[in-house]
């Protein structure tokens, strides 16, 4: 009898029952919009994403299934590949755990973006590309397939310190886009508002990545970097949404916890960002959209408030341009009579 118990397995966790509003939600969203949690693996999100009590350890290795199975979320950041890539293997075993409209957003190993290591030494691997395509981008697009959503290179901020201008880093960012080019989708994110202009833009344009729109206290908020960036290019709308302004992320953390209620809604951050998401509807572009816990508390409850507050926007606006396509003599006779 002993021996039957030492084979047994905990079942993996169950997904919380869909709330009928959350699936009527799903209708009224534009084609395209992704919007999900920067992980999957807090037991305060009991009653919320899962059924029943589970612990860290065992959401983390069985919880994505579960994640998966709720209606609008839709993609899942991954943030722990930023200290070490994570094998292909395992990023494959995650596959096999969601749908196939699922997408992954993948944080490049600081190796990358970093230009110094831990002893203050120059990084060999900076914007390496024959690096980052043997460790970062070739397993993210073998082991994940099209559930890739977007790879994001995170600059932390003392970047701009370690480089000779804006210019010098848009240049050296651009080669290495190229080297790695067409093997799986970029996004760029920035921590250093400094770095954010034309020739920044330029490159991202030319080569075919995004902007990441980090929601974050060291960057602008979103408008002021669309602002700076003088438009979007093409490619997937990205937004990381991340910590409040007046919030330090410790701090929010401890405050925050178990992380099962909009503890500071941010209602200002949450319009710019259904705005963003309706350029890119607008444009026919698709919008992937993660959400830390320290944004607002709860981070799959910021994603339900920011996909009705894009779903709300999106109907009104379809509503209103149906009206004016199908009573076209009526508006040019009021402006007539306006006349």
């Amino acid at each position: 009898m002993s021996t039957q118990l030492g084979f047994f397995t905990e079942p993996a966790p169950e997904p919380a029952s869909p709330r009928a509003e959350h699936l009527a939600l799903t209708r009224r969203l534009p084609p395209g919009f992704r919007v999900g949690t920067s992980t999957w693996s807090f037991p305060g999100w009991d009653g919320i994403v899962w059924s029943g009590p589970a612990d860290k350890a065992r959401l983390a290795r069985d919880g994505l299934s579960a994640y998966a199975a709720h209606p609008l979320l839709r993609l899942v950041g991954v943030d722990r590949s930023w200290y070490a890539p994570v094998p292909e293997h395992e990023m494959a075993r995650w596959v096999e755990q969601v749908p196939g409209d699922f997408r992954f957003v993948v944080k490049a190993a600081r190796m990358l973006t970093e230009p110094r290591g831990p002893d203050d030494a120059p990084n060999p691997f900076f914007l390496d590309a024959d690096w980052a395509m043997r460790h970062v981008m070739g397993p993210a697009a073998s082991g994940l397939g099209s559930r890739l959503g977007v790879v994001v290179l995170q600059f932390t901020p003392g970047l701009v310190a370690h480089t000779d201008s804006p210019a010098a880093f848009a240049d050296r960012l651009h080669d290495f886009l190229l080297g790695v080019g067409g093997i799986a989708p970029v996004a760029v994110e920035l921590r250093s508002p400094e770095l954010l202009g034309d020739e920044y833009a330029a490159a991202l344009s030319d080569a075919g990545a995004s902007h990441c729109f980090a929601v974050h206290p060291s960057m602008p908020e979103p408008a002021e970097q669309l602002s700076r960036l003088g438009g979007v290019a093409a490619g997937p709308l990205v937004v990381r949404w991340m910590l409040r302004r007046n919030r330090r992320y410790e701090e929010a953390k401890a405050d925050y916890a178990p992380f099962d209620r909009l503890a500071e809604p941010d209602p200002g951050i949450r319009d710019q960002v259904a705005e963003l998401v309706l350029d890119a509807a607008a444009a026919g572009r698709p919008s992937l959209v993660s959400i830390n816990n320290k944004a607002e508390g709860s981070a799959p409850l910021s994603a339900f408030a920011l996909a009705e507050a894009v779903a709300g926007r999106w109907n009104a606006q379809s509503s209103e341009a149906s009206h004016s396509s199908s009573e076209p003599s009526l508006m040019s006779s009021n402006r007539n009579v306006e006349r």
